[in-house]
């Protein structure tokens, strides 16, 4: 924390059908009582009924708060990740989605590992993000921080696409398929997992490429060495193929188009539970290891 007697915290919530969530004001109170300073995002200001806090949009927060608590699901942690930049602010997530892989902290939870992240000792994990830009006739046109993936696919009526792929320079391979996951290890249990590539620990410096439905059986996922870059050339497609950041951003591919995707310099602190480790939480959230009668 930059001043630990008067620690400014952002907070961010997911919008509620309800209208109210109770969470929010249990923490805003909690902040309250701990001389913290709480800034809202214009949701969370939305959801609280406590009145007369200062409010800013999610890409300003990191400049203005030592903490980042997200009151939500992955998706919510994911919006608030990619505005970090080169600030290194914490980010605890508290889960009230159905899963909550990154934002494992549960509501239990919340209040003591709050209390940890105040007094500087929270147990915070770095974890990787990548960098993809979108080049088309010598220039970049649009880029992307990713903490889970940069995904490049077809739409559902469209017909396969090619890519040519090159690592650090060096030509890997040309692949037909219905697309390409370049996940982190963060990414690797999302959709690189459904695709059925492997999980990898946070703490590797690792990208997993997963081809999407590949036209060979023989094209199967590869984790390569994070440090060198991945250049993806859409050789052939029809009008809709897309890039796709995190699940969430994204813009129309062309033929020709050549899409860089990078280790960033920058990563994402995340504040991970006290009280259960990463296979814990791949044995409690996905059920990993667990046999079926």
């Amino acid at each position: 924390m930059k001043d630990p007697s008067r620690p400014v915290v952002g907070v961010v919530a997911k919008p509620r059908p309800s209208g109210r969530l109770e969470a929010l004001d249990q923490l805003l109170e909690h902040l309250a009582g701990k001389g913290a300073e709480a800034v809202l995002d214009p949701e969370a200001d939305k959801l609280s009924t406590l009145r007369g806090y200062r409010v800013a949009v999610r890409s300003e927060l990191p400049a203005l708060v030592d903490l980042v608590v997200v009151l939500g699901g992955d998706g919510t942690l994911l919006s608030v990740a990619r505005h970090l930049g080169d600030r290194p602010v914490p980010v605890m997530g508290v889960n009230l989605g159905s899963l909550g892989f990154l934002t494992e902290i549960s509501l239990p939870e919340m209040v003591s590992t709050l209390d940890l992240c105040l007094e500087g000792k929270a147990t915070v994990q770095p974890r990787m993000v990548l960098e993809a830009s979108l080049h088309r006739d010598g220039a970049v046109i649009d880029s992307y921080r990713c903490m889970n993936d940069a995904v490049i696919n077809k739409s559902a009526l469209a017909r396969i696409i090619e890519v040519r792929i090159e690592v650090g320079g060096e030509w890997l391979t040309n692949m037909r398929a219905d697309g390409l996951i370049v996940a982190t290890p963060t990414g690797s249990t999302a959709y690189n997992l459904s695709a059925g590539g492997p999980i990898l620990t946070p703490g590797l410096e690792g990208v997993v490429l997963a081809p999407l439905c590949p036209h060979a059986l023989t094209m199967r996922p590869i984790v390569l060495d994070g440090r060198h870059p991945i250049d993806i050339t859409l050789l052939h497609g029809s009008e809709e193929v897309y890039l796709t950041a995190d699940g969430q951003t994204g813009t129309p591919v062309k033929n020709g188009d050549r899409l860089r995707v990078e280790r960033s310099p920058h990563s994402v602190p995340l504040v991970v539970s006290q009280h259960r480790g990463y296979f814990a939480l791949l044995r409690e959230k996905l059920g990993w290891g667990t046999r079926y009668p």
